[in-house]
């Protein structure tokens, strides 16, 4: 791991440490600690709701300021284990059957850590028309290359026992991509981090509160914010989550092209929230002014965890920010580091400007005339 005491912390080591974290929904306590550590130096405080999530807190006065990203990761719970010694499980988030199978896994237990490999029917035992369907979850198990179940009970490991991706962070031939699993949405939870840091530099003026928040089980329906709003009650959000690159071969979205390296996106819709256009219009203006290039994003079929925060009470104006991500929701995600250090560099230039008077502004853009 970084640093945990003093020091300025690479984005990138953050980044890393986040995403080779187990976390998937309801599990997140390893990601926790991780953001623990690296927020410690900067907080004034740190809590956690009676789920898991994480609240670190910057300043103690002024409007209450909440960026949030969701620390689970999709993953596998273990429901049985055969006479054979092979593991069915059931998933945790969404996952799209064509991407498991042969990819390896580890399973997570009390004793440790067990690495084996998502098993399926061979393609050349399937009958035609079943080889030309898609692979479905149900169909597939974990081979941890045991012959029995008292095998699987030597490691210890018991239904419930959760299960994860095996997929190291890896700085690729291009030195300005990172690839790795959990960026959906360890990303959010290091950019979180990111701007609590950049705040406590020398000279950083901010005349609010900022809570940099971890969530749990966003992949599961958005559990987490309904309980963290609770505990930080805010008068602003934003969520900061990836996006869906349209940079690569077939990947195509008629509402937006999104190209890794172009820079953040700021995220107009998605299926559980409208981007209040107060918050829009004050973003960009930012933007602008501090000459950060931001691509617009639609999303029809996903929701952040602003689905939740921005009906919290009698409602936050609410924006969601992210990352253009390829292969999201699989092992091997691929995100571009200069989109990531921009979009830190937006956030910090957003909450040096959020003071009483702009929050009040803001806020009064529906209010009755």
């Amino acid at each position: 791991m970084g640093k945990s005491t003093g020091g300025k912390v690479s984005f990138q080591s953050m980044l890393k440490d986040l995403t080779e974290a187990a976390g998937p929904p309801g599990f997140e306590r390893a990601v926790r600690e991780v953001m623990e550590q690296y927020a410690a130096p900067y907080a004034d405080e740190i809590q956690k709701d009676r789920l898991g999530s994480f609240i670190a807190r910057k300043g103690k006065t002024g409007p209450r300021i909440m960026i949030t990203g969701h620390m689970d990761e999709v993953g596998f719970m273990v429901t049985r284990i055969t006479d054979d010694g092979f593991l069915r499980f059931h998933p945790l988030g969404g996952w799209w059957g064509q991407v498991l199978p042969a990819q390896r896994v580890e399973v997570i237990t009390s004793k440790g850590r067990h690495l084996g490999v998502v098993g399926s029917v061979a393609p050349h035992l399937l009958e035609p028309d079943k080889r030309k369907k898609g692979v479905e979850v149900t169909d597939l198990f974990v081979d941890l290359g045991v012959e029995s179940k008292e095998e699987i009970d030597q490691l210890g490991i018991r239904p419930g026992d959760f299960i994860i991706p095996y997929s190291p962070f890896t700085t690729m031939s291009n030195e300005n991509r990172w690839l790795a699993k959990a960026m959906d949405n360890r990303l959010g939870c290091a950019v979180a981090l990111g701007v609590l840091q950049e705040l406590s530099e020398d000279g950083v003026l901010h005349q609010n509160q900022v809570f940099s928040v971890g969530t749990v089980m966003e992949e599961v329906g958005c559990r987490g914010a309904i309980t963290s709003a609770q505990v930080v009650d805010p008068d602003i959000s934003i969520v900061v989550d990836v996006g869906i690159a349209t940079d690569s071969l077939g990947t195509t979205n008629p509402h937006a092209d999104t190209k890794m390296g172009d820079g953040p996106l700021l995220v107009l819709y998605d299926a559980g929230h409208i981007a209040h256009c107060g918050m829009i219009d004050f973003v960009k203006q930012v933007a602008e002014e501090e000459g950060i290039p931001y691509q617009f994003e639609v999303i029809t079929g996903g929701a952040t965890d602003n689905h939740f925060i921005h009906t919290h009470k009698t409602g936050v104006p609410s924006i969601s920010l992210g990352v253009p991500t390829r292969y999201i929701h699989s092992h091997s995600s691929i995100l571009d580091r200069r989109d990531c250090e921009e979009l830190v560099r937006w956030i910090v230039a957003i909450v040096k400007r959020l003071d009483e008077a702009k929050v009040k502004e803001i806020q009064g853009v529906f209010a009755a005339k």
